[in-house]
């Protein structure tokens, strides 16, 4: 069915059809019966799918990524479609309006998108509320899901002060989400990923991990970084995690090359981060690359350019304990969630 109407979703706007399909999904949702036919149609359960990884049980390896939904509107939604695992934001500790518009592009021979959408998000009051609302739903304990949150910096906010941005947010969604992303590689904050480097980044883990802790309780944190970074800067990476004892790395965020693409090269001239097709073979090398360094001493989550199955077990291969989707979902639709599953299962 979404192969069928993809070609006219992708006639128009991209942020706009983004609004459009997920306000009609949850129209669906709400209708009686219809979370019951989203969860039979889409998802696939099956306890040899289950994963425990820094602590935390996934009913499959399969999750969102950040991005899709900034602020907890559909995590209901997206865990009737079959996802393992949702994770929410980048969210910043005040509401930012984001880049201006037109602010995401197909490029469709490429199987990619760019997007400079610049952190637009309803703050972390907002997302903290939402998250907290959804938890004691009757949708939520029938459909159980881990909840990531993702948090970033606002833009007015100095690199030396994007600590107390990241601390607010940590403090804030604390009680709600099960564990952390600290996303200082997206491309569209100017400056931001300046904090990839080792003793900004050092300060802003070390921080949150000595707040770490309320009622005994820790959450994992996990570190996302850009596949743009170099071999050293890697090793880098991998110094880091050991160092801070933060929970693992996703690998990878969107890039900022352009290489190979053969799109319309107005479109391809767009600034932004690249995603899709054309980071899957970076993203799992990153992948290989940090998981042979560590010695596998930390999970990774793998995310950047899974279109396939096949995409899919490629990352786990190279050392990933977890994938998530974006790009892919929106080019392939919610079938691939339980494509890949189902291929995990021997199916």
């Amino acid at each position: 069915m979404y192969q069928l109407l993809k070609p006219l979703l992708f006639k128009f706007d991209p942020e706009k059809v983004h609004y459009f399909v997920t306000r009609n999904l949850k129209r669906f949702n709400r209708f009686p019966g219809g979370s019951a036919v989203s969860r039979a149609v889409w998802a696939v359960n099956d306890k040899q799918l289950e994963r425990t990884v820094f602590g935390l049980t996934f009913k499959n390896p399969v999750g969102l990524a950040a991005g899709f939904d900034k602020n907890g509107d559909t995590i209901a939604e997206m865990a009737n479609l079959g996802f393992g695992f949702i994770e929410v934001g980048t969210v910043t500790p005040l509401p930012q309006p984001g880049n201006d518009k037109p602010r995401m592009f197909r490029l469709p021979p490429d199987g990619a998108l760019i997007n400079r959408m610049g952190f637009n998000n309803l703050g972390v009051d907002v997302l903290a509320s939402r998250i907290a609302t959804y938890r004691k739903t009757a949708e939520a304990v029938k459909n159980p899901v881990i909840i990531g949150g993702n948090i970033g910096k606002n833009k007015v906010t100095p690199n030396e002060d994007a600590v107390l941005d990241y601390i607010k947010c940590f403090d804030r969604l604390f009680d709600v989400v099960d564990y952390f992303v600290v996303n200082v590689s997206s491309p569209n904050t100017p400056g931001l990923r300046a904090l990839q480097e080792k003793e900004p980044l050092m300060h802003i883990l070390n921080t949150l991990q000595q707040r770490n802790s309320k009622n005994s309780i820790s959450r994992p944190i996990l570190l996302k970084i850009a596949p743009d970074l170099t071999d050293d800067q890697l090793n880098d990476i991998v110094e880091i995690v050991q160092e801070t004892k933060i929970a693992g790395v996703i690998a990878t965020n969107t890039t900022i090359s352009r290489d190979g693409l053969t799109s319309n090269p107005k479109i391809v001239a767009e600034s932004g981060g690249l995603s899709g097709k054309p980071l899957t073979q970076r993203s799992t090398e990153v992948i290989r690359y940090l998981s042979q360094k560590s010695g596998g001493s930390f999970p990774i989550i793998g995310v950047g350019g899974i279109h396939s199955e096949q995409d899919a077990i490629e990352k786990l291969e190279a050392g990933a304990s977890l994938v998530q989707l974006y790009t892919g979902f929106i080019y392939e639709g919610p079938g691939l969630i339980g494509r890949i599953n189902k291929r995990l299962l021997g199916k």
